[in-house]
């Protein structure tokens, strides 16, 4: 049976994941595409059909910027194992780091999924604060290089409460019949 870290509640990933540096960085970034796929169509016409804030990304690039923090924060993980998984605060770690990509893989289904921005803006504002305790723990550890795999997450994470919450006032916190307008305008 593969060691997990984390508490006793078992919160971290095993540690044959952690070791390995593919396995590290393409968890999250298959677990993010999948979710990504699998509520394209309908995240594309809702994206579409919202009134958008000020400075909002065309559709496009969310896929890449994504990807590449995926793989940035599967990076910093791996890192962090290799230097320090033998330090006695690497559990707490561990367990930041599952918290926050279960948070981060909870937001899509959120927003788009089941169409509630509030309960979206809940999850990434508890994102937030996660990886700040996540980069402040990394350098507890003393891992620099992880502290730096997270500067940019972070720095999108900020925009994307940002576009969260200028989505949100911007359409009434109802994404649902601004995406019905748009199918139904569609089939006219």
């Amino acid at each position: 049976m593969p060691t997990v870290l984390g508490t006793t509640i078992g919160l971290g990933l095993p540690s044959q994941i952690l070791a390995s540096p593919a396995a590290s960085i393409l968890l999250p970034i298959t677990l993010g595409s999948a979710i990504g796929w699998s509520l394209s169509p309908k995240t594309k016409t809702t994206y579409h059909s919202l009134t958008q804030p000020p400075l909002h990304p065309p559709s496009y690039l969310f896929g890449p910027v994504w990807t590449l923090l995926y793989g940035l924060m599967g990076y910093g993980i791996h890192h962090a194992y290799k230097s320090s998984n033998s330090h006695p605060h690497f559990p707490t770690t561990a367990t930041l780091y599952t918290t926050q990509l279960t948070l981060n893989l909870l937001w899509t289904p959120l927003f788009f999924g089941i169409e509630r921005p509030e309960i979206a803006l809940v999850d990434i504002l508890g994102l937030g604060v996660n990886l700040g305790a996540l980069t402040w723990s990394y350098s507890q550890l003393g891992d620099e290089v992880a502290v730096w795999t997270m500067v940019p997450y972070m720095a999108w994470v900020s925009f994307a409460t940002y576009l969260n919450i200028g989505v949100g006032v911007l359409n009434g916190w109802d994404l649902k019949s601004k995406r019905k307008a748009a199918e139904e305008a569609k089939k006219e």
